[in-house]
């Protein structure tokens, strides 16, 4: 990846929805090259998708928290179910697996307090292997979605 390929990806991440002709002058390139190298890029991976950034609010998703899970134990069976089962779960917006303690970080977007509460009981609490979970709601976004660095 060279710096070229680099200033295309930083245009992208900024407005996804560039024709290849605006992309290809924003970079100052002309449109072959730019083509040849955004699906270069594609097809190496490096650009994983396209899709519009939707503000939560705006679809009555205005609570957040931030859910901190500890399994029972960590053999490969049980990573894998909890894993599965918390990747079906549509207000699991994020989910990430720790090193140490918590073993999980996931995001999580409801209505409000009374359907996170019923997601956190009906649903969480009852992914399997779960021993603990420990849940902090999330008052503002200081930096959110935020484009890679070059």
């Amino acid at each position: 990846m060279d710096a070229m390929d680099r200033k295309i990806l930083a245009e992208l991440q900024q407005d996804g929805r560039l024709t290849v002709t605006e992309l290809a002058d924003r970079v100052r390139l002309s449109v072959s090259p730019c083509h040849r190298r955004l699906r270069d890029l594609e097809r190496a991976g490096a650009i994983r998708g396209y899709r519009a950034v939707v503000d939560p609010a705006a679809v009555g998703l205005n609570f957040e928290a931030l859910v901190f899970a500890t399994l029972r134990w960590e053999d490969p069976d049980t990573v894998t179910a909890f894993e599965e089962a918390v990747a079906a779960v549509p207000h699991v917006l994020q989910a990430q697996r720790l090193f140490g303690e918590p073993d999980y970080l996931l995001r999580v977007a409801t209505a409000d307090l009374p359907a996170f509460q019923q997601l956190y009981d009906q649903r969480l609490a009852r992914l399997p292997g779960v021993q603990r979970l420990t849940s902090t709601l999330v008052m503002k976004h200081v930096v959110d979605d935020r484009p890679l660095p070059q």
